[in-house]
């Protein structure tokens, strides 16, 4: 139990981070994929298994199971959403290595941006089904209940808090749209340098500038279609980490609800 305080108490750590970058959303997924497998560690335990099979009929043990497979539910959405944004991310690169003219160019950066903003509409709606989730699994504190069993219960729910705020830090990285106001101003920046796009900005705003410049300054540019190019392999590469932490969450998710619903079906 302890071990799993610990792991929740550094998850709250992430939260507060207002442009997460590919390095911290990875971070704080391998620390989700800990605190399910001490999930499942401490559901294995005979004590754990007792205490919960004698109140397996609870309303708010149905809303753990339920909200345990919503969770998984919106793990599998977004791991759809960072496939096709990896594949959209590669099909602009293909574009812009063969070298075709500015409308072909154009096309293909209006294609990327347009699916970005799909992104963002799925994010609100997967954001707003995670609080239906957390208002389903929380409830009133239960102290006149055995303590190990109150313990148990309330690491699990506050499990389900970490899971979505893991999840609203990660949808932030996909959503969260470069300002036209800094756009704007590093066009007009004479001193702008390559080191220079990524202050403040994660790899997908990164990208996003480079491509907005780049559909301003037209592809003919070198500098700024090089720029492109490198921001695009560069968040390519963050895309790929990304999806291999999410993966090992999304398998330790699975392997503890597997072992919640084995103990409230013995």
């Amino acid at each position: 139990m302890v071990r799993i305080e610990e792991e929740l108490n550094k998850l709250k750590s992430w939260e507060a981070s207002s442009t997460p970058n590919g390095e911290r959303i990875c971070d704080a997924l391998s620390g989700l994929g800990e605190l399910y497998m001490s999930m499942d560690d401490l559901l294995k335990l005979t004590l754990t298994q007792q205490a919960l099979s004698l109140h397996q009929q609870e309303e708010w043990i149905d809303g753990l199971l339920d909200g345990s497979l919503r969770l998984l539910d919106v793990c599998g959405i977004i791991r759809d959403l960072m496939s096709q944004l990896k594949e959209h991310v590669r099909d602009l690169q293909s574009t812009l290595r063969r070298r075709k003219d500015d409308s072909s160019t154009k096309i293909s950066i209006s294609k990327f941006l347009s699916f970005r903003k799909d992104i963002k509409k799925n994010a609100k709606k997967l954001i707003a089904t995670m609080k239906q989730i957390e208002k389903r699994t929380g409830g009133s504190l239960l102290l006149a209940l055995d303590h190990h069993f109150s313990s148990v219960i309330r690491v699990l729910r506050e499990a389900v808090v970490a899971t979505t705020s893991i999840f609203h830090l990660l949808l932030l990285f996909l959503s969260v749209p470069t300002k036209r106001s800094l756009v704007s101003r590093l066009l007009h920046t004479e001193t702008v340098t390559y080191e220079g796009q990524r202050v403040n900005m994660n790899e997908l705003q990164s990208a996003n500038f480079a491509l907005h410049t780049l559909l301003k300054c037209g592809s003919s540019e070198g500098d700024w279609k090089l720029l492109a190019q490198n921001r695009l392999e560069y968040l390519e590469t963050s895309i790929e980490a990304i999806e291999n932490c999410l993966g090992l969450s999304f398998r330790s998710m699975i392997r503890a609800r597997a072992s919640l619903l084995n103990v409230v079906s013995l």
